[in-house]
């Protein structure tokens, strides 16, 4: 609740304006101190404050006899519009009215609806609502018992456990966390309350391969949108209408931030379409979008755009799906692939038939009867309304004034709106909406759950705060090779991996060794394998498959491990390749032994060349890390590709021959049996230090 005034500066209005629109509203309020009940904010809070201005557009108008046939018309044109905005008022404020008068209770999201949860300080009353009984009845069943109790009188947890016995209920005590931690709470609906629901797609691909052009083009096919007066897209995700069933798509700026919300548990998408561009075929980006679209589990279309351009070579991009394990339909696999022209249109409609084919083969079902629960797609912080959040919903119903928790933030539903900027009193399913009434802004990725009473969500609400607090002081953890082994005992039957190599050939010989792995019924699932430097995308695609990175005689620099490492994601580097198959084997068997494991003490940058033909080659360096030792192990890299590991020979400083130096100061470094050195090679040094098993 809040007083007149304060909801006035809130929604920076003057008061008079605030108590005017009550008056009209029928809320009974007359001065700034009066208090705004949470019902009345959400009325107020989706009450139009514009018609008095299209009023004195309309009276500024003036009429005489020189007035052109134009103002003549913009007249008549601000007229339709607020005889349009005050009927669509009018329709909204009586569906906020029913709304508000048969506001119906919704399931809970409980995984056991046979479950009653025992709350702290409960009543006699309370235990009779959770049960559904007469209060009476349980106080008659007490004073059976020897107790004597009246419906406001709390109740032990013993009492309560024997009293349920009769209605054939199991009581629980409520545990706050279980319900706060809702990514992992199951949701188990009755089959006779499901009911279909839009698939959710989202289009990937290169970039200016058409998917902006696809994404507006679908848009303009939405009929529903023409009939509600244009198509413009308020929010980042939206419906559109095809053969009286509906698509929601989802509008991600990239795969790097699809992976990424995954990584955080957010699995919103149903299907994933990527987009070829047929007179470029497969590129670069193309091939890691496919690598992070096969881990996302779900199924794959493929649309292949330009095919009105004259060097278009379709063929080509069929050749290539199939050499990156995306079968064509036509060719006897099992993806589905349509061509088409963005630009034009052809082919669109064929592909949306194929969408709505996929859904009905995968039955996407979900219950509109529970509290909704749902995924952040993005959000920002306006200056007058405050957080702004567009969410999916993904099951159940979302309406106007339920009280919600949205990863740490929470609050009441305050004001709906769909993808077209239409307000609504509550959402469908798989639909996008636009909310406000958070108390913070959350982050892309962040699941949302719809609670029963604002206490219930506040109280859940400083619970995931206070957990998010103590997972930040503890790093993040993928999975390592010394837990393949119960990771396979718990169950698991695939262990991902990601391959980065120095040349083609390592790449298709490291995977081909560790795919043919088979241990009791365990394999090795190469999700990318490519050749080039371990990147940042390496290390979000492993955090969100629980991957392990192995490198081939490659090296991540400084800052790549420090990232790796904070998000819990383990990077083995190798160059010989039965010692990735001997360990990835021995670990899928649980008999990794203790061994040594090397650790980088120092790098240094090479930025000048001595030549003499009696020392070899001096590398005259600056210490960028650590320290640098004599006799210490060390490897040289070149454009993050290892050219050579042998042993540093001498450190020479200042014409003097020293053991060690440190970070920040320069020196002259000879590697033993190795002169082919040059300027802004990186030298790394490491010893070899015992590990614990």
């Amino acid at each position: 609740m809040m007083s007149v005034l304060e909801y006035a500066n809130d929604v920076n209005r003057t008061l008079e304006e605030i108590l005017k629109k009550c008056e009209e509203l029928n809320i009974y309020v007359s001065s700034a101190d009066d208090m705004l009940s949470e019902d009345d904010i959400v009325i107020l809070d989706n009450a139009d404050f514009d018609d008095e201005l299209i009023d004195e557009i309309i009276e500024n108008i003036k009429v005489d006899d020189s007035v052109s046939t134009q103002k003549l018309k913009k007249k008549s044109e601000i007229k339709e519009v607020k005889e349009v905005k005050t009927s669509n008022k009018k329709e909204f404020a009586q569906k906020k009215k029913e709304m508000y008068k048969n506001k119906e209770k919704l399931m809970s999201n409980s995984s056991d609806e046979n479950v009653v949860l025992y709350k702290e300080n409960m009543t006699v009353g309370d235990l009779a609502k959770a049960l559904g009984v007469n209060a009476g009845e349980l106080v008659k069943k007490l004073f059976n018992l020897g107790i004597m109790a009246t419906i406001n009188n709390a109740i032990s947890f013993e009492n309560a456990e024997v009293l349920i016995l009769d209605y054939n209920k199991e009581l629980k005590r409520e545990e706050t966390r279980d319900v706060s931690n809702f990514e992992e709470y199951e949701i188990i609906d009755d089959e006779a309350n499901l009911v279909k629901r839009p698939a959710v797609v989202t289009i990937m691909g290169h970039v200016d391969h058409g998917k902006t052009t696809l994404l507006d083009t679908i848009r303009k096919t939405d009929v529903a949108s023409l009939e509600a007066g244009g198509i413009t897209q308020a929010i980042s995700a939206y419906q559109v209408k095809v053969k009286d069933n509906h698509i929601t798509f989802i509008d991600t700026p990239g795969h790097a931030a699809f992976t990424e919300m995954r990584a955080r548990g957010a699995s919103i998408t149903d299907i994933i379409i990527i987009i070829v561009a047929a007179d470029d075929g497969i590129m670069p980006q193309t091939e890691e979008v496919i690598d992070h679209a096969k881990a996302a589990g779900v199924p794959i279309l493929v649309a292949i755009n330009k095919i009105d351009k004259p060097e278009a070579n379709v063929e080509r991009v069929l050749t290539q799906l199939t050499e990156h394990g995306l079968t064509p339909d036509t060719w006897g696999g099992d993806t589905i692939v349509t061509k088409i022209s963005a630009k034009t249109g052809e082919g669109v409609d064929e592909l949306l038939d194929n969408i709505l084919l996929v859904a009905e083969m995968n039955n996407y079902r979900a219950n509109p009867n529970r509290y909704a629960v749902g995924t952040v797609v993005e959000s920002r912080l306006d200056k007058h309304l405050g957080p702004i959040v567009t969410v999916l919903v993904q099951n159940g119903t979302l309406r106007l004034g339920d009280p919600i928790v949205v990863g740490t933030a929470f609050g009441k539903i305050r004001t709906l709106k769909n993808d077209k900027g239409q307000d609504l009193t509550e959402t469908v399913l798989s639909q996008p909406v636009e909310i406000t009434g958070l108390n913070e802004v959350p982050q892309a990725g962040d699941k949302f759950m719809a609670f029963e009473s604002e206490k219930q969500a506040r109280s859940i609400a400083e619970t995931r705060k206070e957990a998010a607090r103590l997972k930040d002081l503890t790093p993040a953890s993928a999975v390592t090779l010394d837990e393949l082994f119960s990771k396979i005992k718990e169950g698991a039957k695939e262990i991902n991996v990601i391959i980065k190599t120095d040349v083609n050939g390592s790449a298709e010989a490291v995977k081909n060794s560790l795919e043919k792995l088979d241990v009791e019924g365990v394999k090795v699932n190469v999700i990318r394998s490519s050749v080039g430097a371990i990147t940042e995308s390496d290390i979000v695609l492993a955090r969100a498959s629980g991957a392990i990175v192995i490198g081939f005689n490659v090296r991540p620099n400084n800052a790549l491990k420090d990232y790796a490492k904070e998000q819990g994601v383990e990077i083995r580097l190798y160059d010989i390749i039965y010692k990735v198959v001997e360990e990835i084997e021995a670990a899928m068997k649980g008999m990794l032994d203790p061994e040594y494991e090397e650790q980088v003490i120092g790098t240094a940058e090479v930025r000048k060349i001595f030549k003499f033909s009696k020392v070899g080659t001096i590398a005259g360096s600056y210490v960028t890390d650590g320290v640098i030792k004599k006799d210490a192990k060390a490897r040289i890299i070149r454009d993050s590709v290892v050219i050579y590991d042998g042993e540093i020979n001498s450190i020479q400083r200042e014409k003097d021959s020293v053991k060690e130096v440190k970070k920040g100061l320069e020196c002259g470094i000879t590697i033993e049996n190795y002169n082919d050195i040059r300027e802004k090679d990186i030298i790394e040094a490491y010893e070899m230090v015992e590990i614990k098993r």
